[in-house]
């Protein structure tokens, strides 16, 4: 009987991963989801693939679906995926997915050990094809005696030059509430030998330019816990480790704004009839006189005339704009509101740029600095980098698993070479390779 997949959720980054599996003709391939509009039209005629709509919650429908599969195939939220592991361990067989590992899913690596089953976990672009490529430069320095002392990565997703077209200097290539949430994220990294702990509310306190070479400057904020890649990395003796999220320039100034004025808040609020944007923005503002942007400006300690100042104006939320829903958190009216305004349109290209930068020192004394990078733009009217980057690893692992070429159990992140190595190879073919430059170090 051929292998059967089983993919659940068919949302922004699923087409790139479905045209893979189905170009790989003996693989049966179910696709369950709630929204199955893209799932059908890329399946529209393929005699090895069907489309079921299914509400992920509804376990007594998913278990049929789990029962009949060779592998489960995850790219749902992160907080669905500890129960499709359970049914994958269950069943005895695989189950793949692009998210971080999450205390609950942590919690399933004994089960499924026992039960000799692959949890494959952080397996798309971040996390994935950060861990995998920065994993093979740290040890491609260690083979050559090297040792790593200080190790920055960053990586990122924003629109291309021709496509940046708004102040904020970024469009929504991946779950917009998913994106603004990671921006309560609290973060570690090691900094001159001394942990540094950075609570959520002050995430956007920590941010440090960044320039890569012919690309330009950005700037980059921490990143969850770093040190918690630091042995399976091999970075054991580095005395500055950051993982770190790449922007342009502004972004982390206007997200600090929105989080000192409540807009990242998760808890929902009954906005009385009538109430504006206005209204929601400045509402932690003390009563004064002056015009509302001078208050705004007075509590966030920047000038009338600030690029933050202007990003709000531009996307409405100072303005007498009423609200759509009555009941709602704060942080999920500023993600509509965005989301409204900051989107793609047709032809217009993302880019996803990831850099690894290392200072190593050699037992012969020299010291030089490696860098790593991957740039990939989005294909106009077809599809965008993000899909590709976040998509592609877990198609290509996905394969490697019905291959029989990983051989592992329990819950696991790419950074075995049987995983890793095959995986990078196969990207570089299909235009996601990263470039190595070397300097000496100074």
């Amino acid at each position: 009987m051929p292998p059967r997949v089983l993919v659940l959720g068919a949302g922004l980054i699923s087409p790139p991963l479905l045209r893979y599996l189905l170009s790989h003709t003996d693989y049966q391939l179910t696709v369950g989801a709630l929204d199955v509009t893209k799932a059908t039209a890329i399946l529209a005629g393929q005699p090895r693939g069907r489309v079921v709509q299914i509400d992920i919650d509804d376990l007594a429908a998913l278990a049929p679906l789990v029962d009949e599969a060779d592998v489960v195939v995850s790219l749902l939220p992160a907080g669905f995926n500890p129960r499709i592991a359970e049914l994958a361990i269950a069943r005895r067989i695989p189950m793949l997915n692009t998210s971080y590992v999450s205390p609950a899913l942590a919690a399933l690596d004994q089960p499924a050990r026992d039960a000799g089953v692959l949890l494959l976990c952080e397996i798309g672009l971040d996390p994935g094809i950060d861990h995998m490529s920065a994993v093979r430069v740290v040890r491609q320095v260690q083979a050559e005696g090297g040792a790593v002392e200080q190790f920055v990565s960053c990586c990122g997703g924003f629109p291309a030059p021709d496509a940046n077209t708004n102040p904020w200097g970024y469009k929504f290539s991946w779950f917009p509430r998913q994106v603004l949430l990671s921006a309560r994220n609290p973060a570690r990294y090691l900094q001159c030998g001394q942990v540094v702990d950075v609570p959520g509310a002050e995430l956007f306190a920590h941010v440090r330019p960044h320039a890569i070479e012919g690309l330009g400057v950005f700037e980059i904020y921490p990143n969850r816990d770093s040190l918690a890649y630091r042995d399976l990395y091999g970075l054991t003796g580095a005395t500055d480790m950051l993982r770190a999220t790449l922007r342009y320039p502004g972004w982390c100034d206007t997200l600090r704004a929105a989080a000192n004025l409540g807009l990242l808040d998760v808890d929902v609020h009954d906005w009385p009839a009538g109430t504006d944007y206005a209204a929601v923005t400045t509402r932690r503002l003390s009563p004064g006189g002056g015009t509302t942007i001078d208050r705004l400006a007075a509590h966030l300690g920047v000038g009338t005339d600030a690029s933050v100042l202007a990003r709000f104006e531009w996307a409405g939320l100072l303005s007498d704009r009423k609200l759509p829903v009555r009941q709602a958190a704060p942080l999920d009216l500023f993600v509509g509101r965005l989301a409204e305004l900051m989107t793609y349109q047709p032809g217009e290209r993302d880019m996803v740029v990831m850099e690894h930068r290392l200072t190593a020192s050699f037992p012969d004394g020299h010291r030089e600095i490696i860098t790593s990078t991957l740039e990939a733009t989005g294909e106009p009217f077809g599809d965008s980098a993000m899909s590709r980057a976040v998509s592609l690893p877990l198609a290509i692992a996905t394969r490697l698993v019905l291959a029989g070429a990983i051989n592992t159990a329990g819950v696991q992140i790419p950074v075995q070479p049987e995983i890793y190595q095959p995986v990078l190879d196969e990207l570089a073919t299909l235009g996601l390779a990263l470039h190595e430059r070397r300097k000496a170090a100074n």
